[in-house]
């Protein structure tokens, strides 16, 4: 390699009930290096251990959020290559972490960072961006987990139109095929990002986070109704849900302590 990727991993920040976890590598447009797969799975480990937390952001350094894996990476770095699992192993955990996750979109997504950012919960972009998604261009054929997300996140006809002829849409479009949740001028992300994830942190933990798994499985065509119904008896058994309904009762704000 001329320069040592390897000294710009994503970082972890946690302040009160919300992580942080940035993309460093803007001088190469963020793109993950196979390090880097490894570093964000102990990230995602360490953010389902603490009870604590509420809402995870993925936020990025420089004008593009990222640019996909570094296809080259393994190559480049063998070591890390030979511990890291596949990008699709590190994006399949994360869309399995107990918190809800925003990603916070301020400048293009390519590659494999489209189904890095589709599989977060929510979605916030800023016009003038642009995603694409160049897998037919490359000559790649694109992993099942991905293929399958691109379907029921966006729709059949969607999923095609992006897989087969890597056609790159602006953030307009992207908020109407679905793509973004929410897209706000570049002056007004922070902002938005903020409201959103203090709206999460507010919510009963116990009732977000079971019911993002359960939509997560229903997406996925496997949703464990068992499990559902025992998740959904714990909340009504729960602190949460009387704090929940005695604010209600009183006018004012809940305060859940959580699990």
């Amino acid at each position: 390699m001329t320069e040592d990727t390897r000294l710009d991993p994503p970082s972890l920040e946690i302040a009160g009930p919300r992580a942080t976890i940035r993309l460093h590598r803007s001088r190469h447009r963020n793109r993950i290096e196979p390090g880097d797969i490894v570093r964000l799975l102990e990230h995602f480990d360490t953010i389902d251990a603490n009870r604590e937390l509420r809402v995870l952001v993925v936020a990025a350094s420089g004008p593009a959020f990222s640019a996909g894996f570094h296809l080259g990476g393994f190559a480049e770095d063998k070591e890390a290559a030979a511990r890291a699992p596949g990008f699709d192993a590190m994006v399949d955990r994360f869309e399995r972490l107990r918190v809800p996750t925003i990603c916070r979109l301020q400048g293009g997504v390519y590659g494999g960072s489209t189904d890095f950012a589709l599989t977060a919960d929510f979605r916030i972009g800023v016009t003038g961006m642009e995603m694409f998604m160049p897998a037919a261009r490359l000559g790649v054929h694109y992993y099942p987990g991905g293929l399958e997300r691109y379907v029921s996140r966006l729709g059949m006809n969607t999923a095609k139109r992006l897989f087969l002829t890597a056609e790159k849409l602006g953030a307009e479009e992207l908020l109407r095929i679905g793509y973004l949740t929410h897209l706000v001028a570049p002056a007004e992300l922070d902002a938005a990002v903020d409201r959103l994830a203090d709206t999460l942190c507010a919510m009963a933990p116990l009732a977000v986070q079971g019911m993002k798994l359960a939509l997560n499985e229903i997406a996925h065509g496997a949703l464990d109704a068992a499990a559902c119904e025992e998740r959904a008896r714990i909340c009504k058994e729960s602190a949460d849900i009387q704090e929940g309904l005695a604010a209600f009762r009183e006018k004012r704000a809940p305060v859940f302590r959580g699990a």
